[in-house]
């Protein structure tokens, strides 16, 4: 779905962005974002910004929230080792750009997803620890499972039937106790800029929330393990629990797999049969074994 399709107006967008950085000589897409088209901006005068248009549904029809979350954090975390872009202009509602915009700060550095040697994973793991660190004057909302009861369906491409019932009875149970702490909600190596082999950036702060911080552990775990094996994600949870000290909570874990479940109807975050299922199943068995 194109720009234009949605409603959004390129020469305003870009005409608002303007009234904050002058006058833009170049426009450059940025890859990788699921639920907005996002643009580095540079001016005239060299100055550089990102600009959020939040394109795509279902987020679009949540836009003004989420970009007002995000700026709202982003100008919180300023005050904090966290390497946040830092906001600098809102048009929550698209009445200027035709659709839901926020406009920030560009960080040095670049997606690394390839990255799963030690020190990276350390690297990861304690920029996690910084987040989970802050404590913001006002709280974040709580967070919101995606792993809802709509999600609970067998996956076409799963041969244990089983694995997915057993997962789907643990999430109709309670959470486990815990204390809960200020989230990125979706902290994982897709959002996670790099430059000369460290960390220079943490972006994507439309989910932020506050709840255990196993839920962030997990979910970049998850990802990781999807992408590098299952090895690589423990390593990442460990190198974790060696910073924090924190209680490892499996629940969290199962609730995280099966987020990346589509709703039925919906689309699949994985090319079909492809080895990421493999991947995602071998996950929820340990963790799974880990429960009893």
């Amino acid at each position: 779905m194109s720009a234009d399709e949605v409603g959004v107006d390129p020469a305003a967008a870009l005409a608002w962005a303007e009234e904050v950085i002058g006058p833009v000589a170049t426009v450059r897409a940025l890859s990788g974002g699921w639920t907005s088209a996002m643009l580095s901006l540079a001016s005239r005068d060299g100055r550089r910004a990102v600009l959020r248009l939040m394109t795509h549904d279902p987020w679009r029809r949540h836009g003004a929230e989420l970009t007002t979350r995000e700026c709202e954090t982003q100008t919180m975390l300023a005050a904090t080792p966290v390497p946040a872009p830092l906001s600098l202009a809102l048009d929550a509602d698209g009445e200027r750009c035709g659709v839901p915009a926020h406009l920030m700060t560009h960080l040095p550095g670049r997606l690394e997803t390839s990255h799963a040697d030690p020190a990276s994973l350390a690297e990861l793991a304690g920029l996690l620890a910084t987040v989970h660190e802050v404590v913001p004057a006002t709280p974040p909302r709580d967070y919101q499972s995606w792993a809802g009861a709509a999600k609970w369906r067998i996956p076409p491409w799963s041969d244990d039937a089983g694995l997915w019932t057993a997962a789907f009875d643990v999430l109709d149970s309670e959470p486990p106790a815990a204390d809960w702490c200020f989230l990125h909600r979706d902290f994982q190596p897709r959002n996670v800029l790099w430059h000369q082999g460290r960390v220079s950036g943490l972006v994507d702060w439309v989910e932020t929330s506050r709840g255990p911080a196993w839920i962030d552990v997990a979910h970049c775990a998850t990802s990781i393990a999807i992408v590098h094996g299952l090895e690589a994600g423990e390593e990442f949870s460990r190198l974790y629990r060696a910073r924090t000290d924190a209680e490892v909570l499996p629940w969290y874990e199962v609730m995280d797999v099966v987020g990346f479940l589509p709703l039925p109807g919906g689309r699949d975050w994985f090319t079909e049969g492809g080895p990421e299922h493999g991947l995602l199943e071998q996950r929820l068995r340990r963790t799974m074994t880990t429960l009893g």
